[in-house]
C-alpha cells in the first residue's frame, strides 16, 4: 500500500487521441522518481493498454462516457487504477491468447500483455475498475 507519494488523476472523453495524456503522465512520474528502464516501460504499456481496452471495449469509444487513470506513486511502488463508464466484463472468460486457434488472430492480447507486465492486476467494483501494482526494488 502506498504511504507517501504522489497523486495524479486523468479523465478523458473515450477516444485513441487521449492516450498521450496518459503517456505524459506516466513519463513525469518515472521520471521524478527516478525508476529505472526496466520499470518504466512496464509501467507504460500496461496501464496504456488498460485505458486503451476500456475507451474500446468497455466504452465502445462514446465520447460521452469517461475513462479516469489515477496513478500514486512512492519510492517502492506504483499503482495505476483504470476506471471506466462501460459494461463490466467477466475478464475470466477471455480468450487464451497464446492457445493455438488464437495464436494468428490480431487482436486480444491486451488482457494477457497486462498481467505479463504488471506486478499485480486485481478488478473491482463490477469488473469496471482494473489496478495494476508495480513494485520497485530500490538499490
Amino acid at each position: 500500500m502506498i504511504q507517501s507519494g504522489i497523486i495524479q488523476n486523468i479523465v478523458s472523453a473515450s477516444n485513441l487521441e487521449s492516450l498521450s495524456k496518459n503517456e505524459i503522465l506516466i513519463d513525469d512520474v518515472c521520471e521524478q522518481f527516478r525508476f529505472g528502464e526496466d520499470h518504466y516501460g512496464n509501467m507504460l504499456i500496461a496501464p496504456t493498454e488498460a485505458v486503451n481496452n476500456a475507451n474500446t471495449h468497455c466504452n465502445k469509444l462514446d465520447p460521452e462516457k469517461m475513462v479516469s487513470l489515477v496513478m500514486e506513486a512512492s519510492e517502492n511502488e506504483v499503482c495505476f487504477i483504470i476506471k471506466d463508464e462501460g459494461v463490466a466484463f467477466v475478464f475470466n472468460n477471455v480468450p487464451d491468447p497464446t492457445h493455438p486457434k488464437n495464436l494468428e488472430k490480431l487482436r486480444g492480447r491486451g488482457l494477457f500483455l497486462i498481467r505479463a507486465l504488471a506486478d499485480e492486476v486485481g478488478f473491482e467494483e463490477y469488473r469496471t475498475t482494473i489496478n495494476l501494482n508495480f513494485y520497485i526494488s530500490i538499490n
